[in-house]
């Protein structure tokens, strides 16, 4: 986990957003600096039209203000960690799509240690398969358990974690406003943390406008998006833009050797082996792949195009790279640059809390 900087637009969420066009970046139409009107009374999981039926049911965990609400101020609570510096949000920060930002290419957790790996971005959660880089996770339940225990990143134990929350008296109310009683315990903590992050859905870029009949593609985006879908759309499957299974890309290893999904395995067909990340909001959270290795969209697609030159495990798709000539790399991240979602990025709801 990185350290806390100065520095979930939910499906639950009923928004209405007035929309002006600037360029950004990534080439994409994000819209101004209004905020957007929420609902602040409606708290559902809403499954957008056209979307796949999740991979997680709240089934067994009903929603309620008051649950996401707890989760809200666990996901932003330092004293998860054991030096009571590092909380969820300091890794996963909002401006950034819920990931750790430019300014470090892995995460920052206690006493400054340094991790291994880029913080993923935090959003349509409910739809993964597995989490983390190596999908050590298949559930957002317990996923918090790995960074709150790890000894870079927060480096707690979970009963610890518990009992600092069971004698802190704020705790004891909101958890009595969650759950009808002052009982603090593991299981609650986790599906309060589920409700907050599981309802951070990315459902309002120009992509999905344009989905929508609201909007239109300019001339390159449109030329992007016709790209993606012959180049990229095998692994990157919309409307997710990730089909959330593990590959290897090609990536020569890094300093830290990381062998990814091996680590969990102890496959060696496993070895560099990572999850698919989404498309979705690139233009918030550079630096990319597993390790932010890269700090722009070109060097990735110069990777892909020339640079997938370690074939261990390497995905059938990648052994012979993707052609693409200039023009079509722009072209590509004009498209990309349509996925970032703006209204998220400014929600209220998922602004950090004390």
């Amino acid at each position: 986990m990185r350290k806390r900087s100065n520095y979930f637009v939910a499906a639950c969420v009923l928004v209405a957003v007035s929309v002006a066009c600037k360029k950004n970046k990534t080439g994409g139409d994000p819209a101004d600096e209004s905020q957007p009107v929420v609902n602040t009374d409606v708290y559902e999981p809403v499954v957008p039209q056209g979307w796949p039926n999740p991979y997680y049911s709240f089934q067994a965990n009903d929603v309620s203000k008051s649950k996401f609400t707890l989760g809200r101020y666990l996901f932003y609570e330092t004293m998860l960690s054991e030096d009571s510096t590092v909380s969820c949000g300091s890794c996963h920060q909002q401006v950034f799509a819920f990931s750790n930002g430019p300014d470090h290419k892995t995460s920052h957790g206690v006493h400054d240690l340094i991790g291994k790996r880029n913080s993923p971005v935090i959003f349509n959660l409910t739809w993964h398969t597995q989490l983390m880089w190596d999908g050590r996770s298949s559930n957002i339940e317990n996923q918090p358990i790995g960074p709150i225990e790890n000894p870079i990143e927060m480096n707690l134990q979970l009963g610890t974690a518990v009992s600092r929350l069971a004698y802190s008296t704020k705790y004891k109310q909101l958890f009595k406003e969650a759950f009808g009683d002052t009982v603090v315990n593991s299981q609650r903590m986790l599906k309060a943390f589920a409700q907050f992050m599981g309802l951070m859905v990315s459902n309002q870029s120009k992509y999905d406008k344009v989905k929508r009949g609201d909007d239109t593609f300019t001339a390159s985006e449109n030329a992007g998006y016709e790209l993606y879908k012959s180049k990229c759309a095998s692994c990157h499957v919309e409307p997710l833009f990730s089909d959330f299974k593990s590959r290897s890309n090609g990536l020569p290893p890094s300093g830290y050797q990381d062998s990814g999904v091996y680590n969990i395995s102890f496959n060696t067909s496993d070895i560099y082996k990572f999850k698919t990340p989404s498309l979705r909001n690139l233009g918030f959270s550079a630096p990319y792949m597993h390790d932010g290795r890269f700090g722009a969209l070109s060097e990735v697609l110069n990777h892909y195009a020339i640079g997938t030159t370690n074939k261990t495990n390497i995905d059938p798709l990648l052994m012979n790279g993707i052609s693409l000539t200039e023009q079509e790399k722009t072209d590509i991240i004009s498209f990309l640059g349509t996925l970032n979602d703006y209204v998220f990025i400014n929600n209220e709801r998922f602004k950090e809390i004390h």
